[in-house]
């Protein structure tokens, strides 16, 4: 409903200059109306606020608007604090206190943590600790229905923000900023968080907060950085933004997803634990698949046959389809070039990429003419499955891990490429930071499938081409952007063949197409 409408303005570090941010909030009211509240993130006192504030404290002067304030964040300023749970400090100023929830009689829920992320045990004063946000979101998720709150306040900003993001300027957010703090943003998912102390302003891009095709859709959370009050950069330290209670909205309207949403910044974090670091084995490694959904405008609809697999019944043999014309991958095909060939097993085959991304980059091939992984027979897939199980424990020898993706289009012959990265240049982490960060610069969908997906039921629009080739070629991972096009990297026969009996000997002890 209209009524449940709330104007709030947000602020970043006043630092005492309590005359500078009042006297804004009245020439904004005088222009656009009435706002409810101001929500004061970062220091709200500085080292020179003592003469200006004494106007405030005593009644001499008062805030033109209902404005809440968070804690000290340096020794300097706690004496201003005189009740570390909360107070008022003056008429229309109140400290919301260390941390906790303020809800007020509009319904809106907003979250609060006040100071910096403690550096030593106990924690100062001025600080919060591991303790504080774990007691912070115990708290809130143990609410009936808890789907997440509408404002998070806190002082620094969340490691890590600046993820799968737009730039946040000068400022390096995996270094800046308090991990906890990305935390108990992951876990509260407010609408609106709001931090300061970098004197920098930075409205990040909304990221999603559920995992798609994973959990049902959920709101999205806005960051919003805030600079300090009256800096002589003009850079933004005032932010006014209307809100609706999440518990007054239409729940369908709640979780609209905006055209430029991002992946969560914090999804590593909610993934790491606190266990020791010990290498994976090969098995134990997790594998993470995506598939591609490009913007309606950009990609064409795969053309469907009709024969959508609802059942999970096993796929009968069946003869491959014949190819229309000349093709380069049947192995019968005259057109084959058998010198990059490195194991043939019963129903598929194995040969070194032609101007690959690297000497070792391979594909995985069946050897009758099947145009995609969702067409093979179950005897053809349970090979690849061998080949792709071979490689992975031949390329850990050499401590890399592949990347595979699978290349058809119209009526081309299927290939799954698998292409090694080195384990010490990247993690399965940094390797998906990678897809999904160009994937948003080139405006495509990237979404995660679940393990154990029947990826019949999940194929999206057909990819660019080159794309997985850029990334992984790109300076985030092999740094070899020069070969993304094989065309241009093609080498002569006799270099080729090379390549292929120095793989194949290597390769060897893992090829189960010799053993079987």
């Amino acid at each position: 409903s209209y009524r449940a409408v709330s104007r709030r303005l947000a602020c970043g570090d006043v630092e005492g200059r309590l005359d500078a941010i009042f006297g804004r909030v009245r020439a904004i009211q005088a222009k656009s109306g009435r706002f409810d509240m101001l929500l004061c993130v970062g220091n709200f006192f500085g080292s020179t606020s003592e003469a200006e504030w004494a106007e405030y404290r005593t009644g001499a002067k008062k805030a033109p608007i209902p404005t809440y304030v968070l804690g000290a964040n340096n020794q300097d300023t706690l004496s201003y604090f005189p009740d570390i749970s909360g107070c008022e400090l003056a008429e229309n100023i109140t400290y919301l206190g260390r941390r906790g929830v303020y809800s007020g009689c509009s319904g809106l829920q907003i979250a609060y943590l006040s100071g910096t992320e403690a550096q030593q045990q106990p924690a100062p004063a001025h600080s919060f600790s591991a303790k504080d946000v774990a007691e912070l979101k115990t708290s809130l998720l143990s609410t009936p229905n808890f789907r997440g709150v509408d404002i998070l306040l806190t002082s620094p900003w969340p490691r890590d923000v600046g993820t799968f993001a737009n730039s946040a300027g000068e400022i390096d957010t995996k270094k800046c900023g308090s991990k906890l703090v990305s935390d108990l943003a992951a876990s509260l998912k407010p609408r609106y968080h709001f931090a300061a102390l970098e004197k920098a302003y930075y409205e990040r891009l909304p990221y999603r907060n559920h995992m798609v095709l994973q959990e049902t859709p959920q709101h999205v959370t806005r960051f919003i950085a805030l600079a300090d009050v009256g800096n002589t950069s003009k850079k933004k330290y005032l932010y006014a933004f209307s809100i609706v209670p999440m518990s007054s909205m239409d729940p369908a309207e709640l979780v609209k997803q905006p055209q430029d949403v991002t992946e969560n910044p914090y999804r590593k974090l909610k993934k790491e634990t606190p266990k020791s670091k010990a290498p994976l084995s090969a098995e134990e490694e997790p594998a993470c698949q995506f598939f591609f959904d490009l913007n309606k405008h950009q990609g064409k609809k795969r053309p469907s046959d009709g024969k959508e697999r609802g059942d999970s019944q096993p796929k009968q043999a069946k003869k491959p389809p014949q190819p229309t014309g000349p093709c380069w991958f049947c192995l019968a095909s005259p057109e084959v070039e058998k010198h990059l060939v490195v194991s043939i097993g019963t129903h598929c085959y194995l040969a070194l990429a032609k101007g690959g991304l690297s000497p070792d980059h391979v594909l995985i091939l069946p050897i009758g003419h099947y145009q995609s992984v969702v067409d093979l027979s179950s005897e053809v897939l349970e090979e690849v499955t061998k080949y792709k199980a071979a490689l992975k424990e031949f390329f850990r020898s050499k401590g890399k891990r592949y990347v595979l993706f699978e290349r058809n289009y119209r009526s081309q012959h299927l290939q799954l490429q698998v292409i090694p990265v080195p384990l010490d240049l990247c993690t399965s982490e940094d390797i998906k930071e990678a897809f999904i960060t160009q994937a948003q610069e080139q405006q495509i969908e990237l979404l995660e499938i679940p393990e154990h997906s029947d990826i019949a039921q999940v194929r999206g629009h057909i990819l660019p081409l080159h794309f997985p080739s850029e990334v992984l070629a790109s300076e985030a991972l092999l740094a070899q952007p020069q070969r993304a096009d094989w065309r241009q990297c093609a080498a002569q026969r006799p270099e080729e063949a090379a390549q292929a009996r120095a793989f194949r000997r290597e390769f060897e002890p893992f090829d189960f197409s010799l053993r079987d």
